[in-house]
């Protein structure tokens, strides 16, 4: 049942013609009418002239103006790693017996970063890590060496990007008491980072067909895209 609320909102948005970010930032906002600080969301198609499962993203962005959630990092690491994970920040430091709570169910954190080292026997806990997304991964910078960058980049703001089988992407940009400038930054962060992975892919024409903005219990409008990406 469509609540009173959403009733209030506007009609049929996504089929408006594409805006530039700059002027879609302050309108999603002014669509934020819950009680709570709802997220500002980024959702991306991918061009549906790739070949089905051709294009498999899936890298991080830092997002200079920061996500707007507090991320509980772990950091499995040998003992002399351990001073540098927790200065950095990390919430949960340890090694072969951190490994034994993790086996045995205890997974209270929403990224894991491994060292090098550490990570062959972290490996061996794939069917459990993998299905909630918590497995480390070189790709992503989570299996390093450099633990002190893991963790601040992480604590300070990176999100994942992915595309499901049907080729959408879905992220968050922030949140609604960002200022449009930050929403803006870490917009702009996304396609750099877009258009690097685009150039590590044999892809034909634009990655990107389509992008809508959004807030948790908001509307949808199309972006005019910054570039053919």
């Amino acid at each position: 049942m469509t609540s009173k609320r959403f009733k209030k909102l506007p009609t049929k948005t996504s089929l408006l013609q594409a805006v530039e970010i700059e002027k879609l930032v302050q309108q999603v906002k002014i669509n934020c009418t819950t009680k709570f600080d709802e997220s500002i969301d980024l959702n991306l198609q991918i061009n549906n002239k790739q070949k089905k499962g051709e294009v498999n993203l899936r890298t991080v962005a830092n997002l200079p103006a920061g996500s707007g959630k507090k991320t509980k990092v772990a950091v499995v690491c040998e003992e002399g790693k351990v001073k540098e994970a927790k200065d950095a920040g990390a919430d949960l430091v340890g090694g072969d017996e951190f490994i034994e709570k993790i086996k045995n169910g205890e997974m209270n954190f929403d990224k894991l970063i491994s060292s090098i080292s550490m990570m062959k026997k972290l490996s061996k806990l794939g069917k459990l890590l993998g299905p909630k997304g918590l497995m480390p991964n070189p790709k992503l910078g989570s299996v390093t060496d450099n633990i002190k960058k893991a963790v601040t980049d992480a604590k300070a703001g990176q999100v994942e990007i992915k595309n499901d089988k049907d080729g959408n992407i879905g992220l968050s940009l922030g949140k609604k008491n960002f200022s449009d400038d930050k929403l803006i930054k870490n917009f702009n962060a996304i396609f750099e980072t877009l258009e690097r992975e685009k150039s590590n892919h044999t892809i034909k024409g634009n990655l990107i067909k389509n992008a809508f903005l959004t807030s948790t219990m908001g509307v949808s409008y199309k972006i005019k895209l910054p570039k053919s990406i």
